[in-house]
């Protein structure tokens, strides 16, 4: 099944008391533009993530969620110095630290409907491989590529910009799912 394959850049996600923390009681997020996937926004809030070495700021993602996250590239935590296990998006237990809570680098995965994930033959949590072809001819295979299934996704995949980097994709860019 070919999917379209997005690159997901650093940014994070605020708890409702983080939001506060930083941007006073009862801030609501304001929306800069719509993404790809159903409901979520880039926002026009930024914030400045520090690490021991150095910082970055960073795009913050809505709506808000029910824990804060920061997802950065591993050249990312490199750069500011924290470690940031490859996790998918919301498992932050254990995670890196920085001034903000649970710094990860998300695990490349593909959103998808139920119906799209049906009729692929996967479900949810499956791990698959995503076989893409640049037109510049840096093709790639990446394996460990985790399914995440809902009605509220629209189907696409997500690598971070390392992994974007290294395909040097154009604009639109798709790739094959592979069970």
């Amino acid at each position: 099944m070919k999917v379209l394959v997005e690159t997901s850049a650093r940014h994070l996600h605020l708890s409702q008391e983080h939001l506060e923390i930083l941007c006073g009681k009862g801030h609501e997020l304001t929306v800069k533009k719509m993404l790809s996937q159903p409901g979520q926004f880039a926002c026009e809030e930024k914030v400045q993530v520090i690490g021991p070495k150095s910082s970055l700021k960073m795009s913050v993602l809505g709506p808000v969620r029910k824990d804060t996250q920061v997802e950065v590239s591993l050249t990312d935590a490199r750069a500011i110095g924290v470690t940031a296990p490859i996790r998918e998006s919301g498992d932050i237990a254990g995670s890196g630290a920085c001034k903000l809570v649970g710094v990860i680098a998300a695990k490349r995965h593909v959103h998808m409907t139920p119906e799209d994930a049906e009729a692929a033959g996967v479900k949810d949590k499956d791990i698959v491989k995503l076989d893409i072809q640049s037109p510049n001819g840096r093709s790639l295979t990446f394996g460990d590529v985790v399914v995440r299934v809902s009605a509220s996704y629209a189907t696409a995949a997500h690598i971070d910009t390392d992994e974007a980097n290294a395909l040097c994709p154009g604009k639109e860019c798709f790739g094959e799912m592979i069970k």
